[in-house]
């Protein structure tokens, strides 16, 4: 039976579970603006799901745009650069939204955004040209996991499994961002430009481009690059997806867009794919168009307690407080911040923190029902392993944590857990199921380094 319905393809399989969350989208429609150049920002050199980078500069330096002013010589990490021309004020530690404390380099701007001799076009003939080109621009994933995307290619290819699809995911599936949306709208070629490049020196036999049909506006743009690709085999398909939360999960896209499952404590490339999110594919298309790194990133500002709902592209290092008065600061007194979205976001506890380069959302929320947080006891209702699109037990799983009990949370597969939050946003308890999780995979990791 065919999966293609007027040359869309038709998913290949349902998530089990997950939630119907309303989009709340609000910001579908609004046109990314840049926000004036602040006066000062603050780079972390831990900005990836990698090792942090070393500083390279020194405070009294003069840097430009695109001037790398962190590196790591281990292979899970990814350079930093200077957002804007200045100064360097300052090398010192700061705390960033997520709780952690990084090394960060203050630059002073001079309000002239010179960009730095650094920048330049790579040069790619191979793929080890293109490895070492995507490690330059510093890139990471952009939909919030912020892997490097040099590592990750690395890796796929790596193996003996044979990596035949490349998967663009455009799902967008938390409610409120809108930033995926809006680049699929206003950067189609840069979109298509990568697209292509992946194709050539990796050697994808098919693209697939996924996107959740709640977005029309960047479905029809995305279906113009399709329908654009030259080959003669239409390698480039778009697949229409019901819109679903977590459908944009890496293991989710993989399973709706070709059928295949990830086994437990394997990797996409172990069946023959790699994800990237639409965002990384389109800042790497302008790469290795202009030369210019991971400077910028588009950051989706709404929530009932912030004066206007925007789509904004800020330097990286760009203070959370003034992107929030940028975008009318707050009407009403915050009950919750959120780094992120409703169901995968960092609370944030103060905004004097830095936007680094997979943050895609800040969200601000007054006093409502729909953020009664207080717990309760669990009844065991059983709706949140009927919520989990993993088949686990999220209940089960508390109580391990609790107990300490290592070999429990071992045969519960805590390990396996994506961290999603379908089961506490089903509980009726309030339950801080996704912190129990998290609690529970650091005590494996804690048991695991003892032995």
């Amino acid at each position: 039976m065919s999966n293609t319905s007027g040359g869309i393809l038709r998913p290949l399989a349902r998530i089990r579970g997950g939630v119907e969350a309303m989009h709340q989208k609000a910001g579908s429609d609004i046109v990314t603006v840049d926000m004036p150049i602040p006066d000062t920002v603050v780079i972390p050199m831990s900005q990836s799901i990698g090792a942090p980078c070393d500083p390279l500069v020194k405070p009294g330096d003069h840097v430009d745009v695109g001037q790398k002013i962190g590196d790591s010589q281990r292979p899970v990490s990814a350079p930093v650069h200077a957002s804007v021309s200045g100064t360097v004020k300052s090398v010192s530690e700061v705390h960033l939204a997520n709780g952690m404390i990084s090394k960060a380099v203050t630059i002073e701007s001079d309000g002239l955004m010179t960009t730095s001799e650094e920048v330049r076009v790579p040069v790619v003939k191979s793929f080890d040209d293109l490895i070492h080109a995507v490690r330059e621009c510093g890139l990471v994933g952009l939909g919030g996991a912020g892997f490097p995307t040099h590592a990750k290619l690395s890796s796929a290819f790596s193996g003996t499994t044979k990596v035949d699809t490349l998967i663009i995911n455009a799902a967008e599936c938390e409610p409120y961002i809108c930033v995926d949306n809006r680049e699929c709208i206003e950067h189609p070629q840069d979109i298509l430009n990568g697209i292509e490049a992946l194709q050539k020196w990796c050697g994808f036999e098919q693209v697939i481009i996924g996107v959740e049909d709640n977005k029309p506006k960047a479905f029809d743009t995305l279906k113009r690059i399709a329908e654009s690709d030259d080959e003669a085999d239409d390698r480039i398909k778009l697949m229409a997806l019901r819109s679903h939360y977590p459908q944009g999960a890496e293991k989710m896209m993989i399973l709706v867009t070709t059928g295949r499952k990830v086994p437990p404590g394997k990797l996409p490339s172990d069946v023959g794919c790699v994800v990237m999110n639409v965002q990384t594919v389109a800042v790497l298309g302008r790469y290795l168009e202009t030369g210019m790194p991971l400077v910028t990133r588009s950051v989706t500002v709404d929530g009932t307690a912030v004066g206007k709902t925007m789509n904004v592209r800020v330097p990286v290092g760009t203070n959370i407080q003034q992107l929030i008065d940028f975008c009318g600061g707050f009407t009403k007194t915050p009950k919750k911040i959120l780094f992120g979205g409703p169901m995968m976001g960092i609370a944030l506890s103060y905004t004097d923190a830095p936007v680094c380069k997979q943050n895609n959302a800040i969200l601000a929320f007054a006093d409502g029902p729909e953020i009664d947080t207080e717990e309760k006891d669990c009844i065991r209702c059983g709706r949140c392993a009927a919520a989990c699109p993993m088949n686990l037990v999220p209940a089960e799983i508390e109580r391990y944590t609790k107990i300490r009990n290592l070999e429990g949370l071992q045969a519960a597969g805590v390990t396996v857990c994506m961290e999603c939050g379908s089961c506490a946003y089903h509980c009726p308890a309030k339950r801080a199921l996704v912190q129990y999780m998290r609690l529970g995979k650091q005590l494996l990791r804690e048991g695991a380094q003892k032995k």
